[in-house]
Order: structure tokens, then C-alpha cells, then sequence
């Protein structure tokens, strides 16, 4: 089993930044392909950003794509999300996935393992 714990939200104004942080324990971290995921209220949660197991492979969202960064040491077993000029359509409930596979997915189907989320509030 693998626990994720997720932290770093809070509330920011538009155009601001927050540093997100997953940390991970038990299983082998080093395996797993890590995703971090939002939802908003009333929608669907939705892929944000993922990292391969090594992470030589990133992958974003069309939307956040030059603005959110994520990495991961695996040494620490953390992975990161680091958001820069934040937008109000980035307010969301933040959670951390890891899956049994060392590419991130896009659908939340693919992962084993969830966070119990992080709140950011991006205000105008």
C-alpha cells in the first residue's frame, strides 16, 4: 500500500504562486508514475501534470502548460507542483495519484493510489 499526503495549498491572488507538495510512504516509490489531478466544484477532476517514475517524462495540461512545473526525488519520495501565475480557473481541490507503472496516465482510472487533496484559491 502506498499512503499520499498532499500539501503547500492555501489562497493566493491572481498571478501569484504556490509550491504544492506530495510526500509518499511505503510500496517503492521509484516505481511509480505520479500525476497530480484537480477538481473544481462541480466538475469532474481532471489531469493537471505527470511524471515517469525517473522523471526524464513530463506531461501537462493544455492549460497550464509553462506555468505549472512538476518534479520529484525520489530519494525524499516527494513529487512537486510548482504553480506560477496562478489564474481563478486554477481554484481547485489538488490531489496526488501514484499508479503501478512507470509512465504517468491522463485518466484517473490508471492510478492505484490517491491523496486526500489540497485546497488552492486563486481570487481575482
Amino acid at each position: 500500500q502506498v499512503q499520499l499526503v498532499e500539501s503547500g495549498g492555501g489562497a493566493v491572488q491572481a498571478g501569484g504562486s504556490l509550491r504544492l507538495s506530495c510526500a509518499a510512504s511505503g510500496g517503492t516509490f521509484s516505481l511509480y508514475g505520479m500525476g497530480w489531478f484537480r477538481q473544481a466544484p462541480g466538475k469532474e477532476r481532471e489531469f493537471v501534470a505527470g511524471i515517469s517514475s525517473g522523471g526524464g517524462i513530463t506531461d501537462y495540461e493544455d492549460s497550464v502548460k509553462g506555468r505549472f512545473t512538476i518534479s520529484r526525488d525520489n530519494a525524499k519520495k516527494m513529487v512537486y507542483l510548482q504553480m506560477n501565475s496562478l489564474k481563478p480557473d486554477d481554484t481547485a481541490v489538488y490531489y496526488c495519484a501514484a499508479r503501478y507503472y512507470s509512465r504517468a496516465a491522463r485518466s484517473t482510472s490508471e492510478y492505484d493510489f490517491w491523496g486526500q487533496g489540497t485546497h488552492v484559491t486563486v481570487s481575482v
